[in-house]
This record gives C-alpha cells, sequence and structure tokens, in this order.
C-alpha cells in the first residue's frame, strides 16, 4: 500500500469518526462540497471539513455556514501542494493548531506492563467519568452523550491504574484500518509511561480485528511516542478557526 492510499485511510477514518459520531444526535450535514458535524454541548466534532481543494469562490458558502454554527473548526490537510491554506490566513481565520497524521503497518504485537487495565465504556456511569476526565487531557469537551449514542459505533475506553480512572481512548475501525484516537492521560499520571502503554493496547487491540494499519493524527506532545512504536508521518493538518 502506497502514501497516496495511506493518506486517503487517514483522512477517510477521521471524517467518518466526526460523521458517525455527530448522526444519532442529528449534528451531521451535508452542504456540497462540505460537511459538518456539530454536537450540542460539545466542543467535539465541530469540524467543517472538504474533501477537494478550496478556492476562493469558496469562501461565501463557509462564512454562511458558520454564521449559522459559530466555533466549527476547519482542517486543512496538506496535500493539495496549491498553497490554498493563505485562503484562511488571509480572510480572518487563525491557527488554532497542527497535527501530524500518521500510520503503522501492524505486523507484529507489543509486549503489554500489564500495569493499566481497559474498560470499554458502555454505560451512563462511565460515560461520564470519561467525559470528566477526557478535558484534563484536552483542551476541550466531549459530551457524556456523544458516548451514550455511540456505543455500538465506537470504542470508547477507560483507563485505569490501581483502580483509579487516568486516561481515555477511542477505537473507531474503517475496513481494515484502525483508527487510534483520543489518547489521553491525567496531567498528574504523566510522565510514567503510561501515554506509550495505552498505545501498545490499542495496536494490540487492532491486530487481534485483523486490521492492516493502524492510523492516528499526533500532537506534539504525542509525537515523539507514536514515532518510537514505529508510526510513520503522512502529512500535517493545520485546524482553521475564524477569530
Amino acid at each position: 500500500m502506497n502514501n497516496i492510499n495511506l493518506i486517503k485511510d487517514n483522512i477517510d477514518n477521521l471524517t467518518a469518526l466526526w460523521k458517525t459520531v455527530a448522526t444519532p444526535l442529528l449534528s451531521y450535514h451535508k452542504n456540497d462540497p462540505f460537511q459538518f458535524s456539530q454536537i450540542k454541548n460539545s466542543g467535539w466534532p465541530n469540524r467543517l471539513w472538504f474533501r477537494e481543494d478550496i478556492t476562493e469562490e469558496n469562501l461565501p458558502q463557509i462564512f454562511e455556514i458558520i454564521k449559522d454554527h459559530s466555533g466549527l473548526v476547519i482542517p486543512y490537510w496538506d496535500i493539495f501542494e496549491s498553497n490554498s491554506n493563505e485562503i484562511f490566513e488571509k480572510n480572518g481565520f487563525e491557527i488554532r493548531n497542527q497535527l501530524v497524521a500518521m500510520a503503522l503497518k501492524l505486523d507484529k504485537k507489543f509486549q503489554l506492563e500489564n500495569n493499566l487495565t481497559f474498560k470499554r465504556v458502555l454505560n451512563e456511569e462511565d460515560s461520564k467519568t470519561w467525559s470528566d476526565i477526557y478535558p484534563l487531557s484536552f483542551n476541550y469537551i466531549i459530551s457524556k452523550e456523544t458516548l451514550i449514542y455511540n456505543y455500538d459505533n465506537v470504542k470508547f475506553y477507560l483507563v485505569h491504574f490501581e483502580e483509579k480512572p487516568i486516561g481515555t481512548l477511542t477505537l473507531f475501525q474503517t475496513e481494515n484500518i484502525m483508527g487510534i484516537h483520543g489518547v489521553g492521560v491525567i496531567p498528574e499520571m504523566r510522565k510514567k509511561g503510561f501515554a506509550e502503554e495505552i498505545m501498545k493496547f490499542a495496536v494490540n487491540k487492532a491486530i487481534d480485528l485483523k486490521c492492516e494499519y493502524a492510523q492516528l493524527q499526533a500532537s506534539a506532545l504525542g509525537k515523539g511516542i507514536y514515532t518510537r512504536l514505529g508510526f510513520q508521518d503522512l502529512f500535517t493538518i493545520t485546524n482553521y478557526q475564524l477569530i
């Protein structure tokens, strides 16, 4: 499988996740050439995305959507070789953050330390716990309702250390691709190797489910771990938001 396919798979998995979690909450919309998901009382996914390159002619439609759905984040995939991201930078958008899309060929399992336990979220109490600790790792909230409406669609995990919830993990499979999302460890439990252990569990689970590749989008905080585990860079995602 070449990088072009891996790039497509990465974007497919991520955008399918946004669509999947929002649909049961009636929060997914399509307005060609754009799609967007915005869940009430949640900071995620709240994305407006496109699959083909954009031009200045798309701006009125973008502004119209954002006027009715304030706070949407627009991910720009650095794959078009056109510098069309400058359209955002010249028209009142600012960079919220940048991520690196990465992929790993799945061929062997990792040895686990077995000092963490992983519990799939399948009830309201665990959904609330997951939703409460998630923003301690990230700067936004995922509502418990997002989890409750998606038990069958997405695998959300609570990560425990000595029976205390200390982290989160989200797995979302599309065909033979496992998307690894939402890997977080609460601040007071960082620098203990737990994030790497969560990643190893995720990769092993993907192998158990007969996936061929694991895909993710890395922040600067986690990229070193993913690189050490063998993930390869694919492209950059720049997230824009209207000022």
